[in-house]
């Protein structure tokens, strides 16, 4: 197994995490600390993980924005105590779908 798909799987894996976690709706995300830590430590792997793609793999998609999920990590990791969850719910609910579609597709490409 290449790195390339190993990472796309772990990241894979840490997105249908993140969206089995947000399936309970936003209120119920908000209310529940640990449905709260749960998504921020996948999404933070998650963002790690995109990181250690190959350049010529992240340059073949480029509709993702893999500096601004780079900063995103930072920002998770460094800024913890100014992390909103309400802008969280808002990366899940728009950032999360599309980056999944994306990440499947790499995944189909790296079976061939």
């Amino acid at each position: 197994m290449t790195g390339d798909r190993l990472y796309l799987l772990h990241i894979s894996e840490c997105i249908r995490r993140v969206t089995r976690h947000a399936a309970s709706g936003r209120d119920a995300f908000l209310a529940e600390e640990v449905r709260q830590d749960a998504v921020l430590r996948n999404l933070q792997v998650m963002s790690e993980s995109t990181q250690r793609l190959s350049t010529a793999l992240k340059a073949a998609h480029p509709a993702i924005d893999w500096r601004r999920i780079a900063a995103f990590r930072n920002l998770l990791a460094h800024d913890y105590l100014g992390v909103d969850m309400r802008l969280i719910w808002d990366v899940m609910e728009q950032d999360i779908p599309p980056l999944a579609e994306t990440i499947a597709a790499m995944l189909e490409a790296t079976d061939r």
